[in-house]
């Protein structure tokens, strides 16, 4: 989250990219992303730093947490879902998410709703 989004001044994604490859040499293999995070840089920073050993390492995303108009908002509204995954699978480059989880519980959108059970 760190390299895009947060956590003050963010390195150039060249840097960035740099970086995830030498942790997945070091043996990292778990990565942890959200579309809400830059927002969406960081998925395509993460999609791309490991693309040459993807089948290798597992990255998560998440869905439920939007950024409107400046501030954040919770909803997981099935069209949300599809969207923010369809968003997802483009960016990270991938044709499956290994791991999908809510980023925030929506208290207005019932489970049984989920397209994602």
């Amino acid at each position: 989250m760190g390299m895009s989004h947060h956590r003050g001044n963010t390195a150039n994604s060249t840097e960035m990219i740099a970086l995830i490859r030498s942790a997945v040499e070091l043996g990292v293999t778990f990565f942890d992303t959200a579309q809400v995070y830059g927002p969406f840089t960081n998925e395509s920073l993460v999609g791309e730093a490991p693309a040459p050993v993807i089948d290798h390492v597992i990255v998560a995303t998440k869905f439920g947490l939007t950024d409107e108009d400046g501030k954040s908002t919770w909803s997981s509204r099935p069209e949300l879902v599809r969207s923010t995954v369809e968003g997802s699978l483009a960016r990270l480059g991938v044709e499956t998410i290994d791991l999908l989880f809510q980023h925030r519980v929506d208290p207005n959108t019932p489970i049984e709703m989920s397209p994602v059970r």
